[in-house]
Parts: C-alpha cells; sequence; structure tokens
C-alpha cells in the first residue's frame, strides 16, 4: 500500500485518506502543536503554502500531544488557534500519536525514512517535518529545529513539484 493510501482523519473525524487530504499535490506532512516553543513555525508553513500551493503542493498539520503535552486542546480549540492566530488554511488532520506503540500507520511509514544526517526512527519533537512527492514516496526528512523556510526545504519542495 502506497503512504497515499494510509487512512486518516481530519481535524473534523471524517475518515479520509492522505491521497484525499492532498490530492495529486507534493505534501508536506507536520506534526505539530500550540503551545511549542516552535509554535511560530506555523507562520512560515503558511507562506509555503501560499507560495507553493499553486504549483501543486500543501502543508499536512497533524496534531500530537506526545512532546510534553504541548497540544492538549480539542479539534475545535486547535482549528481556533491555528486559523485566528496564523491565518492556517491548510488541512490539519486529527490529534495523532506519532512515536511509541500507539503511533499511527502514517507515522510508522514516515519514520523509516533518514534525515540528512542518515537516521531514521522516531519523531524528535514537534514540527517535525516529512516531504511526499505526488506520487507518494517520502522524499525528504527535515527535524524540529529546521524552519520550513530553510534553503534545503524549499530547495527539496522545489525538486518535488
Amino acid at each position: 500500500m502506497s503512504i497515499r493510501d494510509v487512512p486518516v482523519r481530519t481535524l473534523a473525524g471524517e475518515q479520509t485518506t492522505l491521497a484525499d487530504v492532498a490530492g495529486d499535490r507534493a505534501a508536506l506532512v507536520v506534526n505539530v502543536a500550540s503551545k511549542c516553543g516552535l509554535t511560530p513555525q506555523y507562520s512560515a508553513l503558511v507562506e509555503l503554502q501560499k507560495q507553493y500551493g499553486p504549483r501543486g503542493f500543501t502543508v499536512i498539520g497533524v496534531p500530537s500531544n506526545q512532546f510534553m503535552g504541548q497540544e492538549p486542546g480539542s479539534a475545535e480549540e486547535i482549528q481556533e488557534f491555528c486559523s485566528t492566530t496564523y491565518g492556517v488554511d491548510f488541512p490539519l488532520l486529527e490529534k495523532t500519536d506519532v512515536n511509541g506503540d500507539e503511533r499511527h500507520e502514517l507515522y510508522r511509514t514516515l519514520t523509516e525514512t533518514a534525515d540528512a544526517d542518515g537516521t531514521a526512527g522516531d519523531v524528535q519533537w514537534n514540527f517535525e517535518k516529512f516531504l511526499v512527492d505526488r506520487e507518494g514516496k517520502v522524499v525528504g526528512r527535515f527535524r524540529p529545529r529546521t524552519t520550513p523556510d530553510a534553503p534545503e526545504v524549499t530547495a527539496a519542495i522545489e525538486a518535488a513539484l
């Protein structure tokens, strides 16, 4: 099964797949949190969406509360925070485990991909980024402190388009 066929739920709880959420676009899948020191990365994610969206790209936010409880809110609270604080207009999925025994199938596949240093495995923290091309191949992994607008991220997005 392609990663694009993995069942996911929208933040509103609707069953779907990554293919339905992303369409035929390349996607940057990011585990997000509202109360993290890295939360301001939302601004750069919104800008990526604006810049590359018309060219066949989307950001997909995946809230996770696994890192020091930094995403404690309900789906409604997460949506409200994201839209009013950062103007998020890209898709958000339901709150999900990205590590551990209850790791979502999407993240079981994503975490098999190595980062630039050749390290695969667990998500290190909030705002870890995975770039999936239009065919569903994971073509990039960027650790949390790599900002969404870092040259290596934008170059990988350009290559995936």
